[in-house]
């Protein structure tokens, strides 16, 4: 299995972002995609999780903001980022969960909210 990460990038305070995750070889019809976070000093906090299929999870910081989704066919999940704040940025990785013991993380992206 293999996570492709896209989407990330420098933005201004207010506005928007797309992140998106695709896993290849995936064969199982039911797994987790997450969405994580970490700061320069700070250590690594999920931001967003969806049960496949199933329903999402939010950090009380980015609820209202972001939204996870997911295309079960192409098994691709996507963070939509509204709203930006200086405080979401950070790297943010996305990371797979199947079987109960198969875990999976992508290499990361950067995203910048300028003020």
């Amino acid at each position: 299995v293999q996570l492709v990460e896209s989407g990330g990038g420098v933005v201004q305070a207010g506005g928007s972002l797309k992140l998106s995750c695709a896993a290849s070889g995936l064969t199982v019809s039911t797994y987790e995609m997450a969405y994580y976070r970490q700061s320069p000093g700070e250590e690594r906090k999920l931001v967003a999780s969806i049960q496949v299929p199933g329903t999402a999870y939010y950090a009380d910081s980015v609820k209202g903001r972001f939204t996870i989704s997911s295309e079960k066919a192409d098994t691709i999940v996507y963070l939509q980022m509204n709203n930006l704040k200086p405080e979401d940025t950070a790297v943010y990785y996305c990371r797979l969960q199947f079987s109960g013991r198969y875990n999976y993380w992508g290499r990361g992206t950067q995203v910048t909210v300028s003020p």
